[in-house]
């Protein structure tokens, strides 16, 4: 699974520093790359430590974690100017382990997280082609209270109930201009399965509004007419459909943000983890600069089946991170998650992904780079 944590260094990724630029083509013609990134280590610890193939609590754990807050990856986008107001775009983004150097935070591939290419215009939007993000992932994100941190967030929810990645291979997307505080991102995935027209086909759609400080987003995710096998080709590992219509409301330095996600998957699957079935989750919490070097953040998402009331959860989360720099900065996060039934609500997503029944509490400290 791509534990891809926070998308807002993705967000923000036009807006780091440390670029290249260089000219190529006709005259008139202009193209820049970017060279970005972001690196974060810290230690986990935790009461318990559940192995999901036995069921069983493996005990306290305490480990030196890559991305205990934020994923750590590099990457390259670029764009040349087409004139006429169109460029022509790409991004390549690649996850690394700081543990041990290699790939990490990726679905499989040196540039594992993001490959595309797209041409478009400030006025008719954007095509993307290539593996990229799905849109109700962008929309889970932008509804997280937690801002999809690695540890007690909406990935870890998100994780629980699909067992799948972020990123889709075969994916067309379209990004649209905002028009009258409207936007909108749609994406369709050919599954590549030869003599299967149907097989691994899958949709995903977000639908944004802005006004002020308010803001609304619905979004919906289906691959459910497809089996496992045919969505081995495009790095969604199940069938799943997700619904997610959430709000948020800026008031000065606070960010209050309230949603509610279903989510349906099978409840048993061919690489062997528990969960899935058909869970719906309510989420809340805030995002406050209470100084300009101090970000205090708290979210608590709650999980339910509507056809079993034994199956339920709660999961929160809580941290503060102070700024160094405009670059570097230091957290310190701690968690709770109670499950009952199947419920297997996680704290984190290196390697805590789920968590069995009774109470789990888990803390990260770490720092973080970027470039």
């Amino acid at each position: 699974m791509l534990t891809n944590g926070n998308f807002r260094m993705m967000h923000r990724a036009s807006m780091l520093l440390a670029s290249l630029a260089f000219s190529s083509g006709p005259v008139l013609a202009q193209s820049n790359v970017t060279i970005y990134g972001n690196l974060d280590t810290g230690i986990h610890v935790s009461n318990k430590s559940w192995d999901a193939e036995t069921n069983t609590n493996q005990g306290k754990k305490i480990a030196f974690v890559s991305s205990g807050l934020e994923p750590s990856y590099i990457g390259f986008t670029g764009s040349e100017d087409l004139g006429g107001g169109w460029k022509a775009k790409f991004q390549l983004e690649s996850g690394i382990s700081l543990a041990n150097g290699g790939f990490d935070n990726s679905d499989g591939g040196i540039f594992g997280r993001e490959a595309w290419v797209g041409i478009g215009s400030d006025q008719y939007g954007e095509i993307h082609a290539g593996l990229q993000v799905a849109p109700f992932v962008w929309a889970t994100f932008y509804a997280d209270p937690r801002n999809m941190y690695q540890f007690g967030s909406a990935i870890t929810v998100y994780g629980d109930n699909t067992f799948t990645g972020i990123a889709a291979l075969n994916a067309i997307t379209y990004v649209s201009p905002k028009i009258y505080g409207f936007s909108a991102r749609v994406m369709y995935v050919l599954g590549g399965v030869a003599g299967n027209y149907d097989a691994g086909r899958q949709y995903s759609a977000y639908l944004r509004y802005d006004y002020g400080g308010l803001s609304v987003i619905g979004a919906i995710e289906d691959a459910s007419g497809n089996s496992d096998t045919e969505l081995s080709n495009t790095l969604f590992l199940m069938p799943v459909e997700g619904r997610l219509l959430a709000a948020m409301y800026k008031y000065n330095t606070v960010t209050f943000k309230a949603g509610f996600t279903n989510y349906k998957a099978p409840e048993t699957f061919d690489f062997g983890l528990v969960g899935g079935g058909d869970n719906n989750i309510w989420s809340a919490g805030f995002d406050w600069m209470a100084t300009p070097a101090v970000d205090v953040n708290a979210g608590v998402y709650y999980s339910y089946d509507p056809h079993d009331s034994k199956n339920h959860g709660v999961m929160g989360a809580m941290g503060v991170e102070y700024l160094l720099s405009k670059r570097t900065r230091l957290y310190a996060e701690a968690g709770i998650a109670n499950n009952h039934g199947r419920s297997v609500l996680g704290l984190e997503s290196e390697g805590g992904l789920q968590a069995g029944n009774g109470t789990t509490v888990g803390a990260v400290f770490g720092v973080i780079q970027r470039f």
